[in-house]
């Protein structure tokens, strides 16, 4: 494949999904410049190997660049005692645009509202321990099929449901009145 051929198909194949590529990677480092780092990475992964990609769905390809990316950045800096924090500047409005909020109103109390969910959900979804975290995350922020989120995790569809309801379950008791700390 000419060099012109393969920087015109990752374009029309890898770039439209960078949004989503970048959101998983956040929530799964929990680290914004861990994230781009993560997403160059993978992207760069992607471009190496955009001759083998014969699929019909680039995101969910991407996706699992993406997670295979961390999965090896995490053991290398697992081998090394870490000691991650929780950023309350990454984790407040910027990631919001990973939730819809279709309706948008200028009542304060109503967008205080929904600012204290939003962030509550946030950390609650901080909270999840990862193979909870990654598979919420791709289900509800990301809206894949399970079908996707099985092949992206390399795991069975079942496997897929169990860990998004013990996930839900988790993150419920995670939310509920009593577990909040402020």
């Amino acid at each position: 494949m000419s060099d012109a051929t393969k920087n015109g198909r990752f374009q029309a194949l890898v770039m439209p999904h960078l949004d989503s590529a970048f959101n998983l990677a956040c929530w799964l480092t929990r680290s914004r410049p861990d994230a781009e780092d993560l997403v160059q990475e993978a992207c760069l992964r992607a471009f190496r190997f955009l001759d083998g990609f014969h699929g019909e769905d680039a995101r969910a390809w991407l996706l699992t660049i993406v997670r295979n990316t961390f999965y090896t950045w995490y053991q290398e800096r697992h081998a090394q005692p870490q000691n991650t924090q929780f950023d309350e500047e990454f984790h407040s409005l910027d990631m919001t645009s990973a939730i819809d909020t279709p309706e948008r109103d200028n009542n304060p109390e109503k967008l205080l509202m929904r600012k204290d969910c939003e962030r509550q959900l946030q950390r609650g979804l901080a909270a999840l321990p990862l193979e909870f975290r990654e598979v919420m995350v791709m289900r509800e922020l990301e809206d894949l099929s399970y079908k996707q989120i099985a092949g992206i995790v390399g795991i069975p569809i079942g496997t897929v449901m169990s860990r998004l309801g013990r996930g839900r379950k988790l993150l419920a008791r995670i939310l509920a009145p009593g577990n909040q700390e402020e």
